[in-house]
């Protein structure tokens, strides 16, 4: 491989993951600003959670379609695409009138998410098809998105404190137009692509509607609510199972590796998006630090996320992807069990940051080895689907997982501190249960 070649795949990588920072950015940068945007519009907390989740659920039920789309009309197309409606998503969030407002375009910026995440994952693992070289360059594209997550926490909370909360969206506005502009000169054009074939669609419809339903039954507490959920989501299997075109194949999941790798991805990501929430308001309500001090306070957990997705590659192919996966799993189950010793007010550096950073440890090990698990033999045909299967297992995995564990904590009648300790408890147990099906399912890998 010449020189120039190399360095327009590095250039490449580095534009796809910069639109992967600030999408992961969305993810967590309105935990900090809710109360502020509570006090803005003057609504309750039920209405202020579709804030926070209503884009992780637009994002991931989409994604499998985004996946699909990806690979019948063109990676550089859909990614195009996808930027795009995340930036005007972005512009819309920042000037909303209103709440309704605010949370269609929430939901909207899910949809933007749906197009171009799947296409630039899928763009990574073609760009870099030797093994080693695709699990370093996921190792550079999660520890940039995964560091957005925690620049999303940071930013929150100097933007609220320091100018006004709906600069957190703004602030996407002049880099997705950078994106935009540079894409057609860095990334292929697209190659000729199959006519005549058709989308899933009612496929699509249930599993976007099916998670939505489920997560308004659980934080509503309307057991109708989530009973419909569920069984949509249940129709979504028969859909797959008889369409002719389906969403993904039922059959893409015969691939054990796979399979096992998106199913241990779910608590692992319940995980993380239960440590984001319930600690900034622990830190916040509990400890009471001020946005900017609630956001600092994140910077170990940033740093050694960064230092573990800097290592997973490594352990990769030094001990193997069953391994690094298990590693990652159990790393992460020993923060959260930390965490769920929390105490009424406690201390920072003893009782919050040990546990902290263990799951961050986890999860840049973890997450890493699943990814590369997860896109185990894809080829041309289905990079694509099998990128959007694990984004949105991810992203799915990460609402729902909230939905559930925290619906199910503050249910009870505890303080929100013991509330918060049983959220994190069966966290726990949820990862270390992922960590016994890798041990028992996933082969010499």
């Amino acid at each position: 491989m010449n020189t120039h070649t190399r360095d327009r795949r590095a250039l490449s990588l580095a534009l796809l993951s910069l639109l992967q920072f600030l999408i992961a950015i969305d993810v967590t940068v309105v935990n900090v600003a809710v109360p502020s945007i509570d006090d803005h519009f003057g609504t309750g907390a039920d209405s202020l959670s579709w804030v926070v989740t209503g884009y992780t659920l637009a994002g991931g039920g989409l994604l499998l379609l985004g996946g699909r789309l990806t690979d019948l009309l063109g990676r550089r197309r859909m990614f195009l695409l996808g930027a795009l409606l995340f930036g005007a998503a972005s512009l819309a969030a920042g000037l909303a009138p209103n709440l309704e407002t605010l949370i269609a375009a929430r939901f909207a910026q899910g949809v933007g998410e749906a197009l171009a995440s799947p296409a630039a994952m899928s763009l990574i693992a073609l760009l870099y098809s030797a093994p080693a070289e695709r699990a370093k360059a996921l190792g550079i594209w999660g520890a940039i998105s995964a560091s957005g997550l925690v620049v999303g926490v940071l930013l929150s909370g100097a933007i609220v404190q320091l100018l006004d909360w709906r600069w957190i969206f703004g602030v996407n506005v002049p880099v997705v137009a950078a994106v935009v502009a540079l894409t057609p000169r860095l990334v292929r054009a697209d190659g000729p692509r199959g006519a005549g074939r058709r989308l899933d669609l009612p496929g699509a419809a249930l599993l976007t509607c099916g998670p939505l339903a489920l997560v308004h039954g659980v934080v509503s507490g309307s057991p109708a609510s989530a009973l419909a959920g569920a069984l949509l989501l249940a129709a979504f299997v028969l859909v797959e199972a008889r369409a002719k075109s389906p969403l993904v194949p039922l059959a893409f999941f015969a691939h054990r590796t796979r399979a096992v790798a998106n199913a241990a991805t779910v608590p692992l990501s319940a995980g993380l998006s239960t440590t984001f929430f319930l600690l900034t308001l622990y830190l916040q309500d509990a400890m009471e630090l001020t946005p900017l001090q609630a956001g600092a306070a994140y910077l170990p957990f940033c740093a050694a996320l960064l230092i573990a997705i800097t290592l997973a590659s490594r352990l990769i192919g030094a001990i193997g992807l069953k391994h690094t996966a298990l590693t990652g799993l159990l790393c992460t189950a020993a923060g959260l069990g930390w965490l769920a010793r929390l105490p009424d007010h406690g201390d920072l550096w003893v009782d919050v940051l040990p546990g902290m950073t263990a799951v961050a440890a986890g999860m840049g090990i973890g997450l890493l080895a699943l990814q590369n698990a997860a896109l185990s033999d894809v080829t041309e045909a289905d990079a694509g689907t099998a990128s959007g299967v694990q984004r949105s297992v991810d992203q799915l995995g990460g609402s729902l997982g909230l939905a559930v564990l925290v619906g199910a904590a503050l249910g009870g009648a505890g303080t929100q501190v013991a509330d918060f300790r049983a959220a994190f408890a069966w966290a726990t147990l949820g990862v270390l249960a992922a960590a016994a099906g890798v041990t028992l399912a996933l082969g010499k890998k």
